[in-house]
């Protein structure tokens, strides 16, 4: 059998050789057309990719807030027993809970907790937490 010499030239993109006789083909072709023998599926004679354009992948937008997380954390620090914290952050139902149990302390040592991880918080964080 004789070849000619544009059926064994070089490969563009998205074409493979048949593996019984050289003929090019293309890289989604099962069946060579020539001599008609099943061609084995090979992720490298896939079509290229360079030919398709990349996706474009938007990042959503930073969160925004106007609240600064340090003055949240100082409040909850100094004056969480009574809920300023609270207030601070426009939680006031909560802040009013604060300020009925003020009392028993329980809300001084929650907002302690409170101030510790608002202190821990990252930026982003606080500001997906507390948008406003």
């Amino acid at each position: 059998m004789t070849y000619r010499a544009e059926d064994v030239a070089t490969l563009g993109v998205g074409k493979k050789h048949c593996f019984a006789c050289a003929n090019i083909l293309d890289s989604r072709a099962e069946l060579c057309p020539k001599c008609g023998v099943r061609q084995p599926h090979l992720p490298c004679a896939m079509p290229a990719l360079a030919s398709q354009p990349a996706p474009i992948i938007i990042a959503p937008p930073a969160p925004v807030t106007t609240k600064n997380k340090t003055t949240a954390a100082l409040l909850a620090l100094f004056f969480g027993g009574i809920g300023v914290h609270k207030f601070y952050l426009g939680q006031g139902g909560s802040g009013v809970i604060y300020l009925l149990f003020c009392w028993t302390l329980i809300p001084a040592l929650v907002a302690f907790i409170e101030a510790l991880v608002l202190f821990g918080m990252n930026d982003t964080a606080f500001a997906t937490k507390y948008p406003g």
